[in-house]
């Protein structure tokens, strides 16, 4: 099957996360129809502050901006099956489990919720409140999957790269996208 996504980039910590992401995906673009592109200014800046770099505008994927209510995804209509907020801010975690749709990401988000669509939160947070406990069980109930940012040693990573990765790759598991990487309990 081949994939409809939409990633989100909040300006939460972890742009590791999203660059690794949507390489992934670029990767994987056998997998996929289409891969449609949401970064914030804050994420922007973020990636900059973190990455040392603005390669977020070399990626091969269309860009849509947080107010562009035009964008296919933001009606049930586009059929995009599945959308990765990565990293996904408590901020906007709290307004997509109170229903506020104010932009492009949090509209996104109710419309794959409401078409029962997959939608996946990878927050990036520490510690958790207790608003953001609740909020991330408002979205689990809603159908939405919590992922968070939380990294497994089980490989015994060697670089910041591979530990971010454990974290990606099983993202991109949840999304239903195929790839090779470690599995417990394999040689």
């Amino acid at each position: 099957m081949r994939h409809r996504i939409v990633v989100a980039v909040t300006g939460a910590s972890g742009s590791i996360y999203a660059r690794q992401l949507l390489n992934k995906l670029q990767a994987a673009a056998a997998q996929t129809d289409e891969v449609a592109l949401v970064l914030t200014e804050n994420a922007r800046t973020v990636w900059e502050t973190e990455l040392g770099t603005k390669d977020y505008t070399d990626l091969p994927f269309k860009v849509y901006t947080q107010q562009d209510f035009h964008a296919p995804f933001a009606s049930g209509s586009g059929r995009f099956d599945t959308m990765i907020i990565c990293p996904c801010s408590m901020g906007t975690l709290g307004r997509i489990a109170t229903g506020i749709s104010n932009d492009l990401i949090t509209r996104a988000a109710d419309v794959v919720l409401k078409e029962r669509r997959k939608l996946i939160c990878v927050v990036r947070e520490t510690p958790y409140n207790l608003m953001h406990l609740r909020n991330m069980v408002t979205v689990t109930e809603a159908g939405g999957i919590i992922c968070p940012a939380t990294p497994s040693f089980y490989s015994v990573p060697k670089t910041l790269e591979d530990v971010a990765a454990t974290v990606v790759d099983r993202v991109l598991d949840l999304a239903g996208i195929e790839q090779t990487t470690f599995r417990w309990g394999t040689k």
